[in-house]
């Protein structure tokens, strides 16, 4: 369970971090940077015990993962959009494994997770609905 804890932990910071710098650097979208941010930091609270964080480190075998293929992308992107809706799956996916194993060793933290995942729900509704109209330049 701590290696399915920690894929899953450093899957949605990755993703909600790669959501914050589109909404930061790209759109210029300071409400969609400051709800991002707060899922992430929020997560991080989840998990700021550091005893578990070196369980899940001691238990990571990145180089031995069946599910790994580097030369293989999961989903071609296209463009801003297709990346920001990758991203957007790839953090709720994991923040509902997250609640799921937490649920079997952390009531508590189960039911923050559950709170984080129904904010990402609304900040990917958000964004849909102040998403920009970019161009190549």
């Amino acid at each position: 369970m701590l290696r399915v804890l920690d894929v899953n932990y450093n899957r949605a910071k990755e993703a909600l971090r790669v959501l914050e710098d589109i909404f930061r650097f790209i759109w210029e979208n300071k409400p969609a940077t400051k709800k991002t941010r707060d899922i992430r930091h929020k997560l991080t609270d989840i998990f700021k015990d550091k005893a578990i964080l070196k369980k899940m480190l001691k238990e990571r075998n990145a180089q031995k993962d069946i599910g790994r293929r580097p030369d293989k992308l999961e989903m071609p992107r296209k463009d801003i959009d297709s990346l920001r809706y990758a991203n957007f799956q790839r953090a709720k996916e994991s923040l509902r494994v997250l609640e799921e194993i937490l649920k079997l060793i952390d009531k508590k933290s189960a039911c923050k997770m559950k709170y984080l995942r129904y904010n990402c729900y609304s900040l990917e509704q958000y964004a849909e609905e102040k998403r920009p109209v970019l161009s190549d330049n």
